[in-house]
């Protein structure tokens, strides 16, 4: 009985504090005070897959869920990149965009978040959670989309990508990378005039951002991922009853197609990307993630529609 109220005391202030941390980065960025990383670790390629010197299918930008710290993959994150790549080598895929930092500066760099690390790695997670609710805040929305949008851009031109070429890029998120894939849409359009996909898996978002320059959003769900279900329940803007969300907007204009991949879990064992548990069918969780994520790419790069 002690022990819950002396938690609930400790967690409560490590909360504001988070909370004042992930807003003071997107106004460092709008104020100018710091620059947005660009470099990468020595001997990391701005984008793998297809060869760089002919023009791929498609860019694919894959925005990771709230474990994302450092410019490489997560573990999960990373076996769907990779199976991606493996199934679909006509791609330039991109898994370095940090979805939680406006300034592009991975967790995992800063000296002070190394330390927490080491002695309480839940307080990494809650970081990125607090960036996640700080992009769906109507005050720094706006900003937080301008910022990481931006960083989009900025490594897909690194990777090779030329504005106006109307090669296609497809934002491939997983969780609360949702919520930034669809606020990149607009500040993307702006910027590289380009034709953009989105695919969420479990996708946690606040379904405010406007998607009129997305040609489809295709959501990977399932009856057993709570998480997500969660993301419908506490934001108002994915109820039907609001109609002029971006959300349901999108959803009249007929540009959100579900794919139910049940029974997969949001995270953990039998999860969208559990490489280990296997389908009646036969294939891995993941190799049908993957498998779906790569159809609907082709599907798309195979059609000239684009609302």
């Amino acid at each position: 009985m002690i022990e819950l109220p002396l938690f609930l005391l400790v967690l409560g202030p490590v909360l504001l504090a988070e909370a004042l941390l992930a807003r003071y980065e997107v106004l460092a960025y709008t104020a100018g005070w710091r620059t947005p990383t660009t470099e990468l670790p020595h001997g990391m390629p701005y984008a793998r897959g297809a060869d760089p010197d002919r023009p791929p299918a498609a860019y694919l930008v894959y925005l990771d869920g709230i474990g994302k710290r450092r410019f490489r993959d997560t573990r999960d994150g990373g076996q769907l990149v990779k199976a991606v790549i493996d199934g679909a080598p006509e791609l330039r895929v991109l898994g370095q965009v940090q979805p939680y930092s406006p300034l592009a500066d991975p967790l995992a760099d800063r000296p002070v978040w190394e330390w927490i690390r080491r002695r309480a790695g839940l307080l990494l997670f809650l970081h990125n959670v607090m960036q996640i609710f700080v992009a769906a805040d109507c005050r720094y929305r706006p900003l937080y989309n301008g910022a990481v949008g931006g960083q989009i851009a900025g490594q897909l031109r690194l990777a090779g990508y030329r504005p106006g070429s109307g090669v296609p890029v497809v934002l491939l998120s997983y969780s609360g990378g949702a919520q930034v894939a669809t606020g990149a849409v607009e500040e993307l359009h702006a910027r590289l005039g380009v034709p953009i996909l989105l695919i969420t898996i479990g996708g946690f978002h606040n379904g405010a951002n406007d998607l009129t320059h997305a040609c489809r959003l295709h959501r990977l769900t399932s009856a057993a991922d709570v998480i997500e279900r969660v993301s419908v329940w506490i934001f108002p803007q994915r109820w039907p009853l609001l109609r002029g969300s971006g959300w349901n907007r999108a959803v009249r204009a007929g540009k959100v197609t579900a794919h139910r991949l049940d029974p997969a879990t949001h995270m953990g064992r039998r999860s969208y990307l559990d490489p280990a548990a296997r389908l009646p069918d036969g294939r891995t969780y993941l190799a049908r993630t993957a498998g779906t994520v790569i159809a609907l790419i082709r599907a798309h790069t195979g059609s000239s529609a684009c609302p």
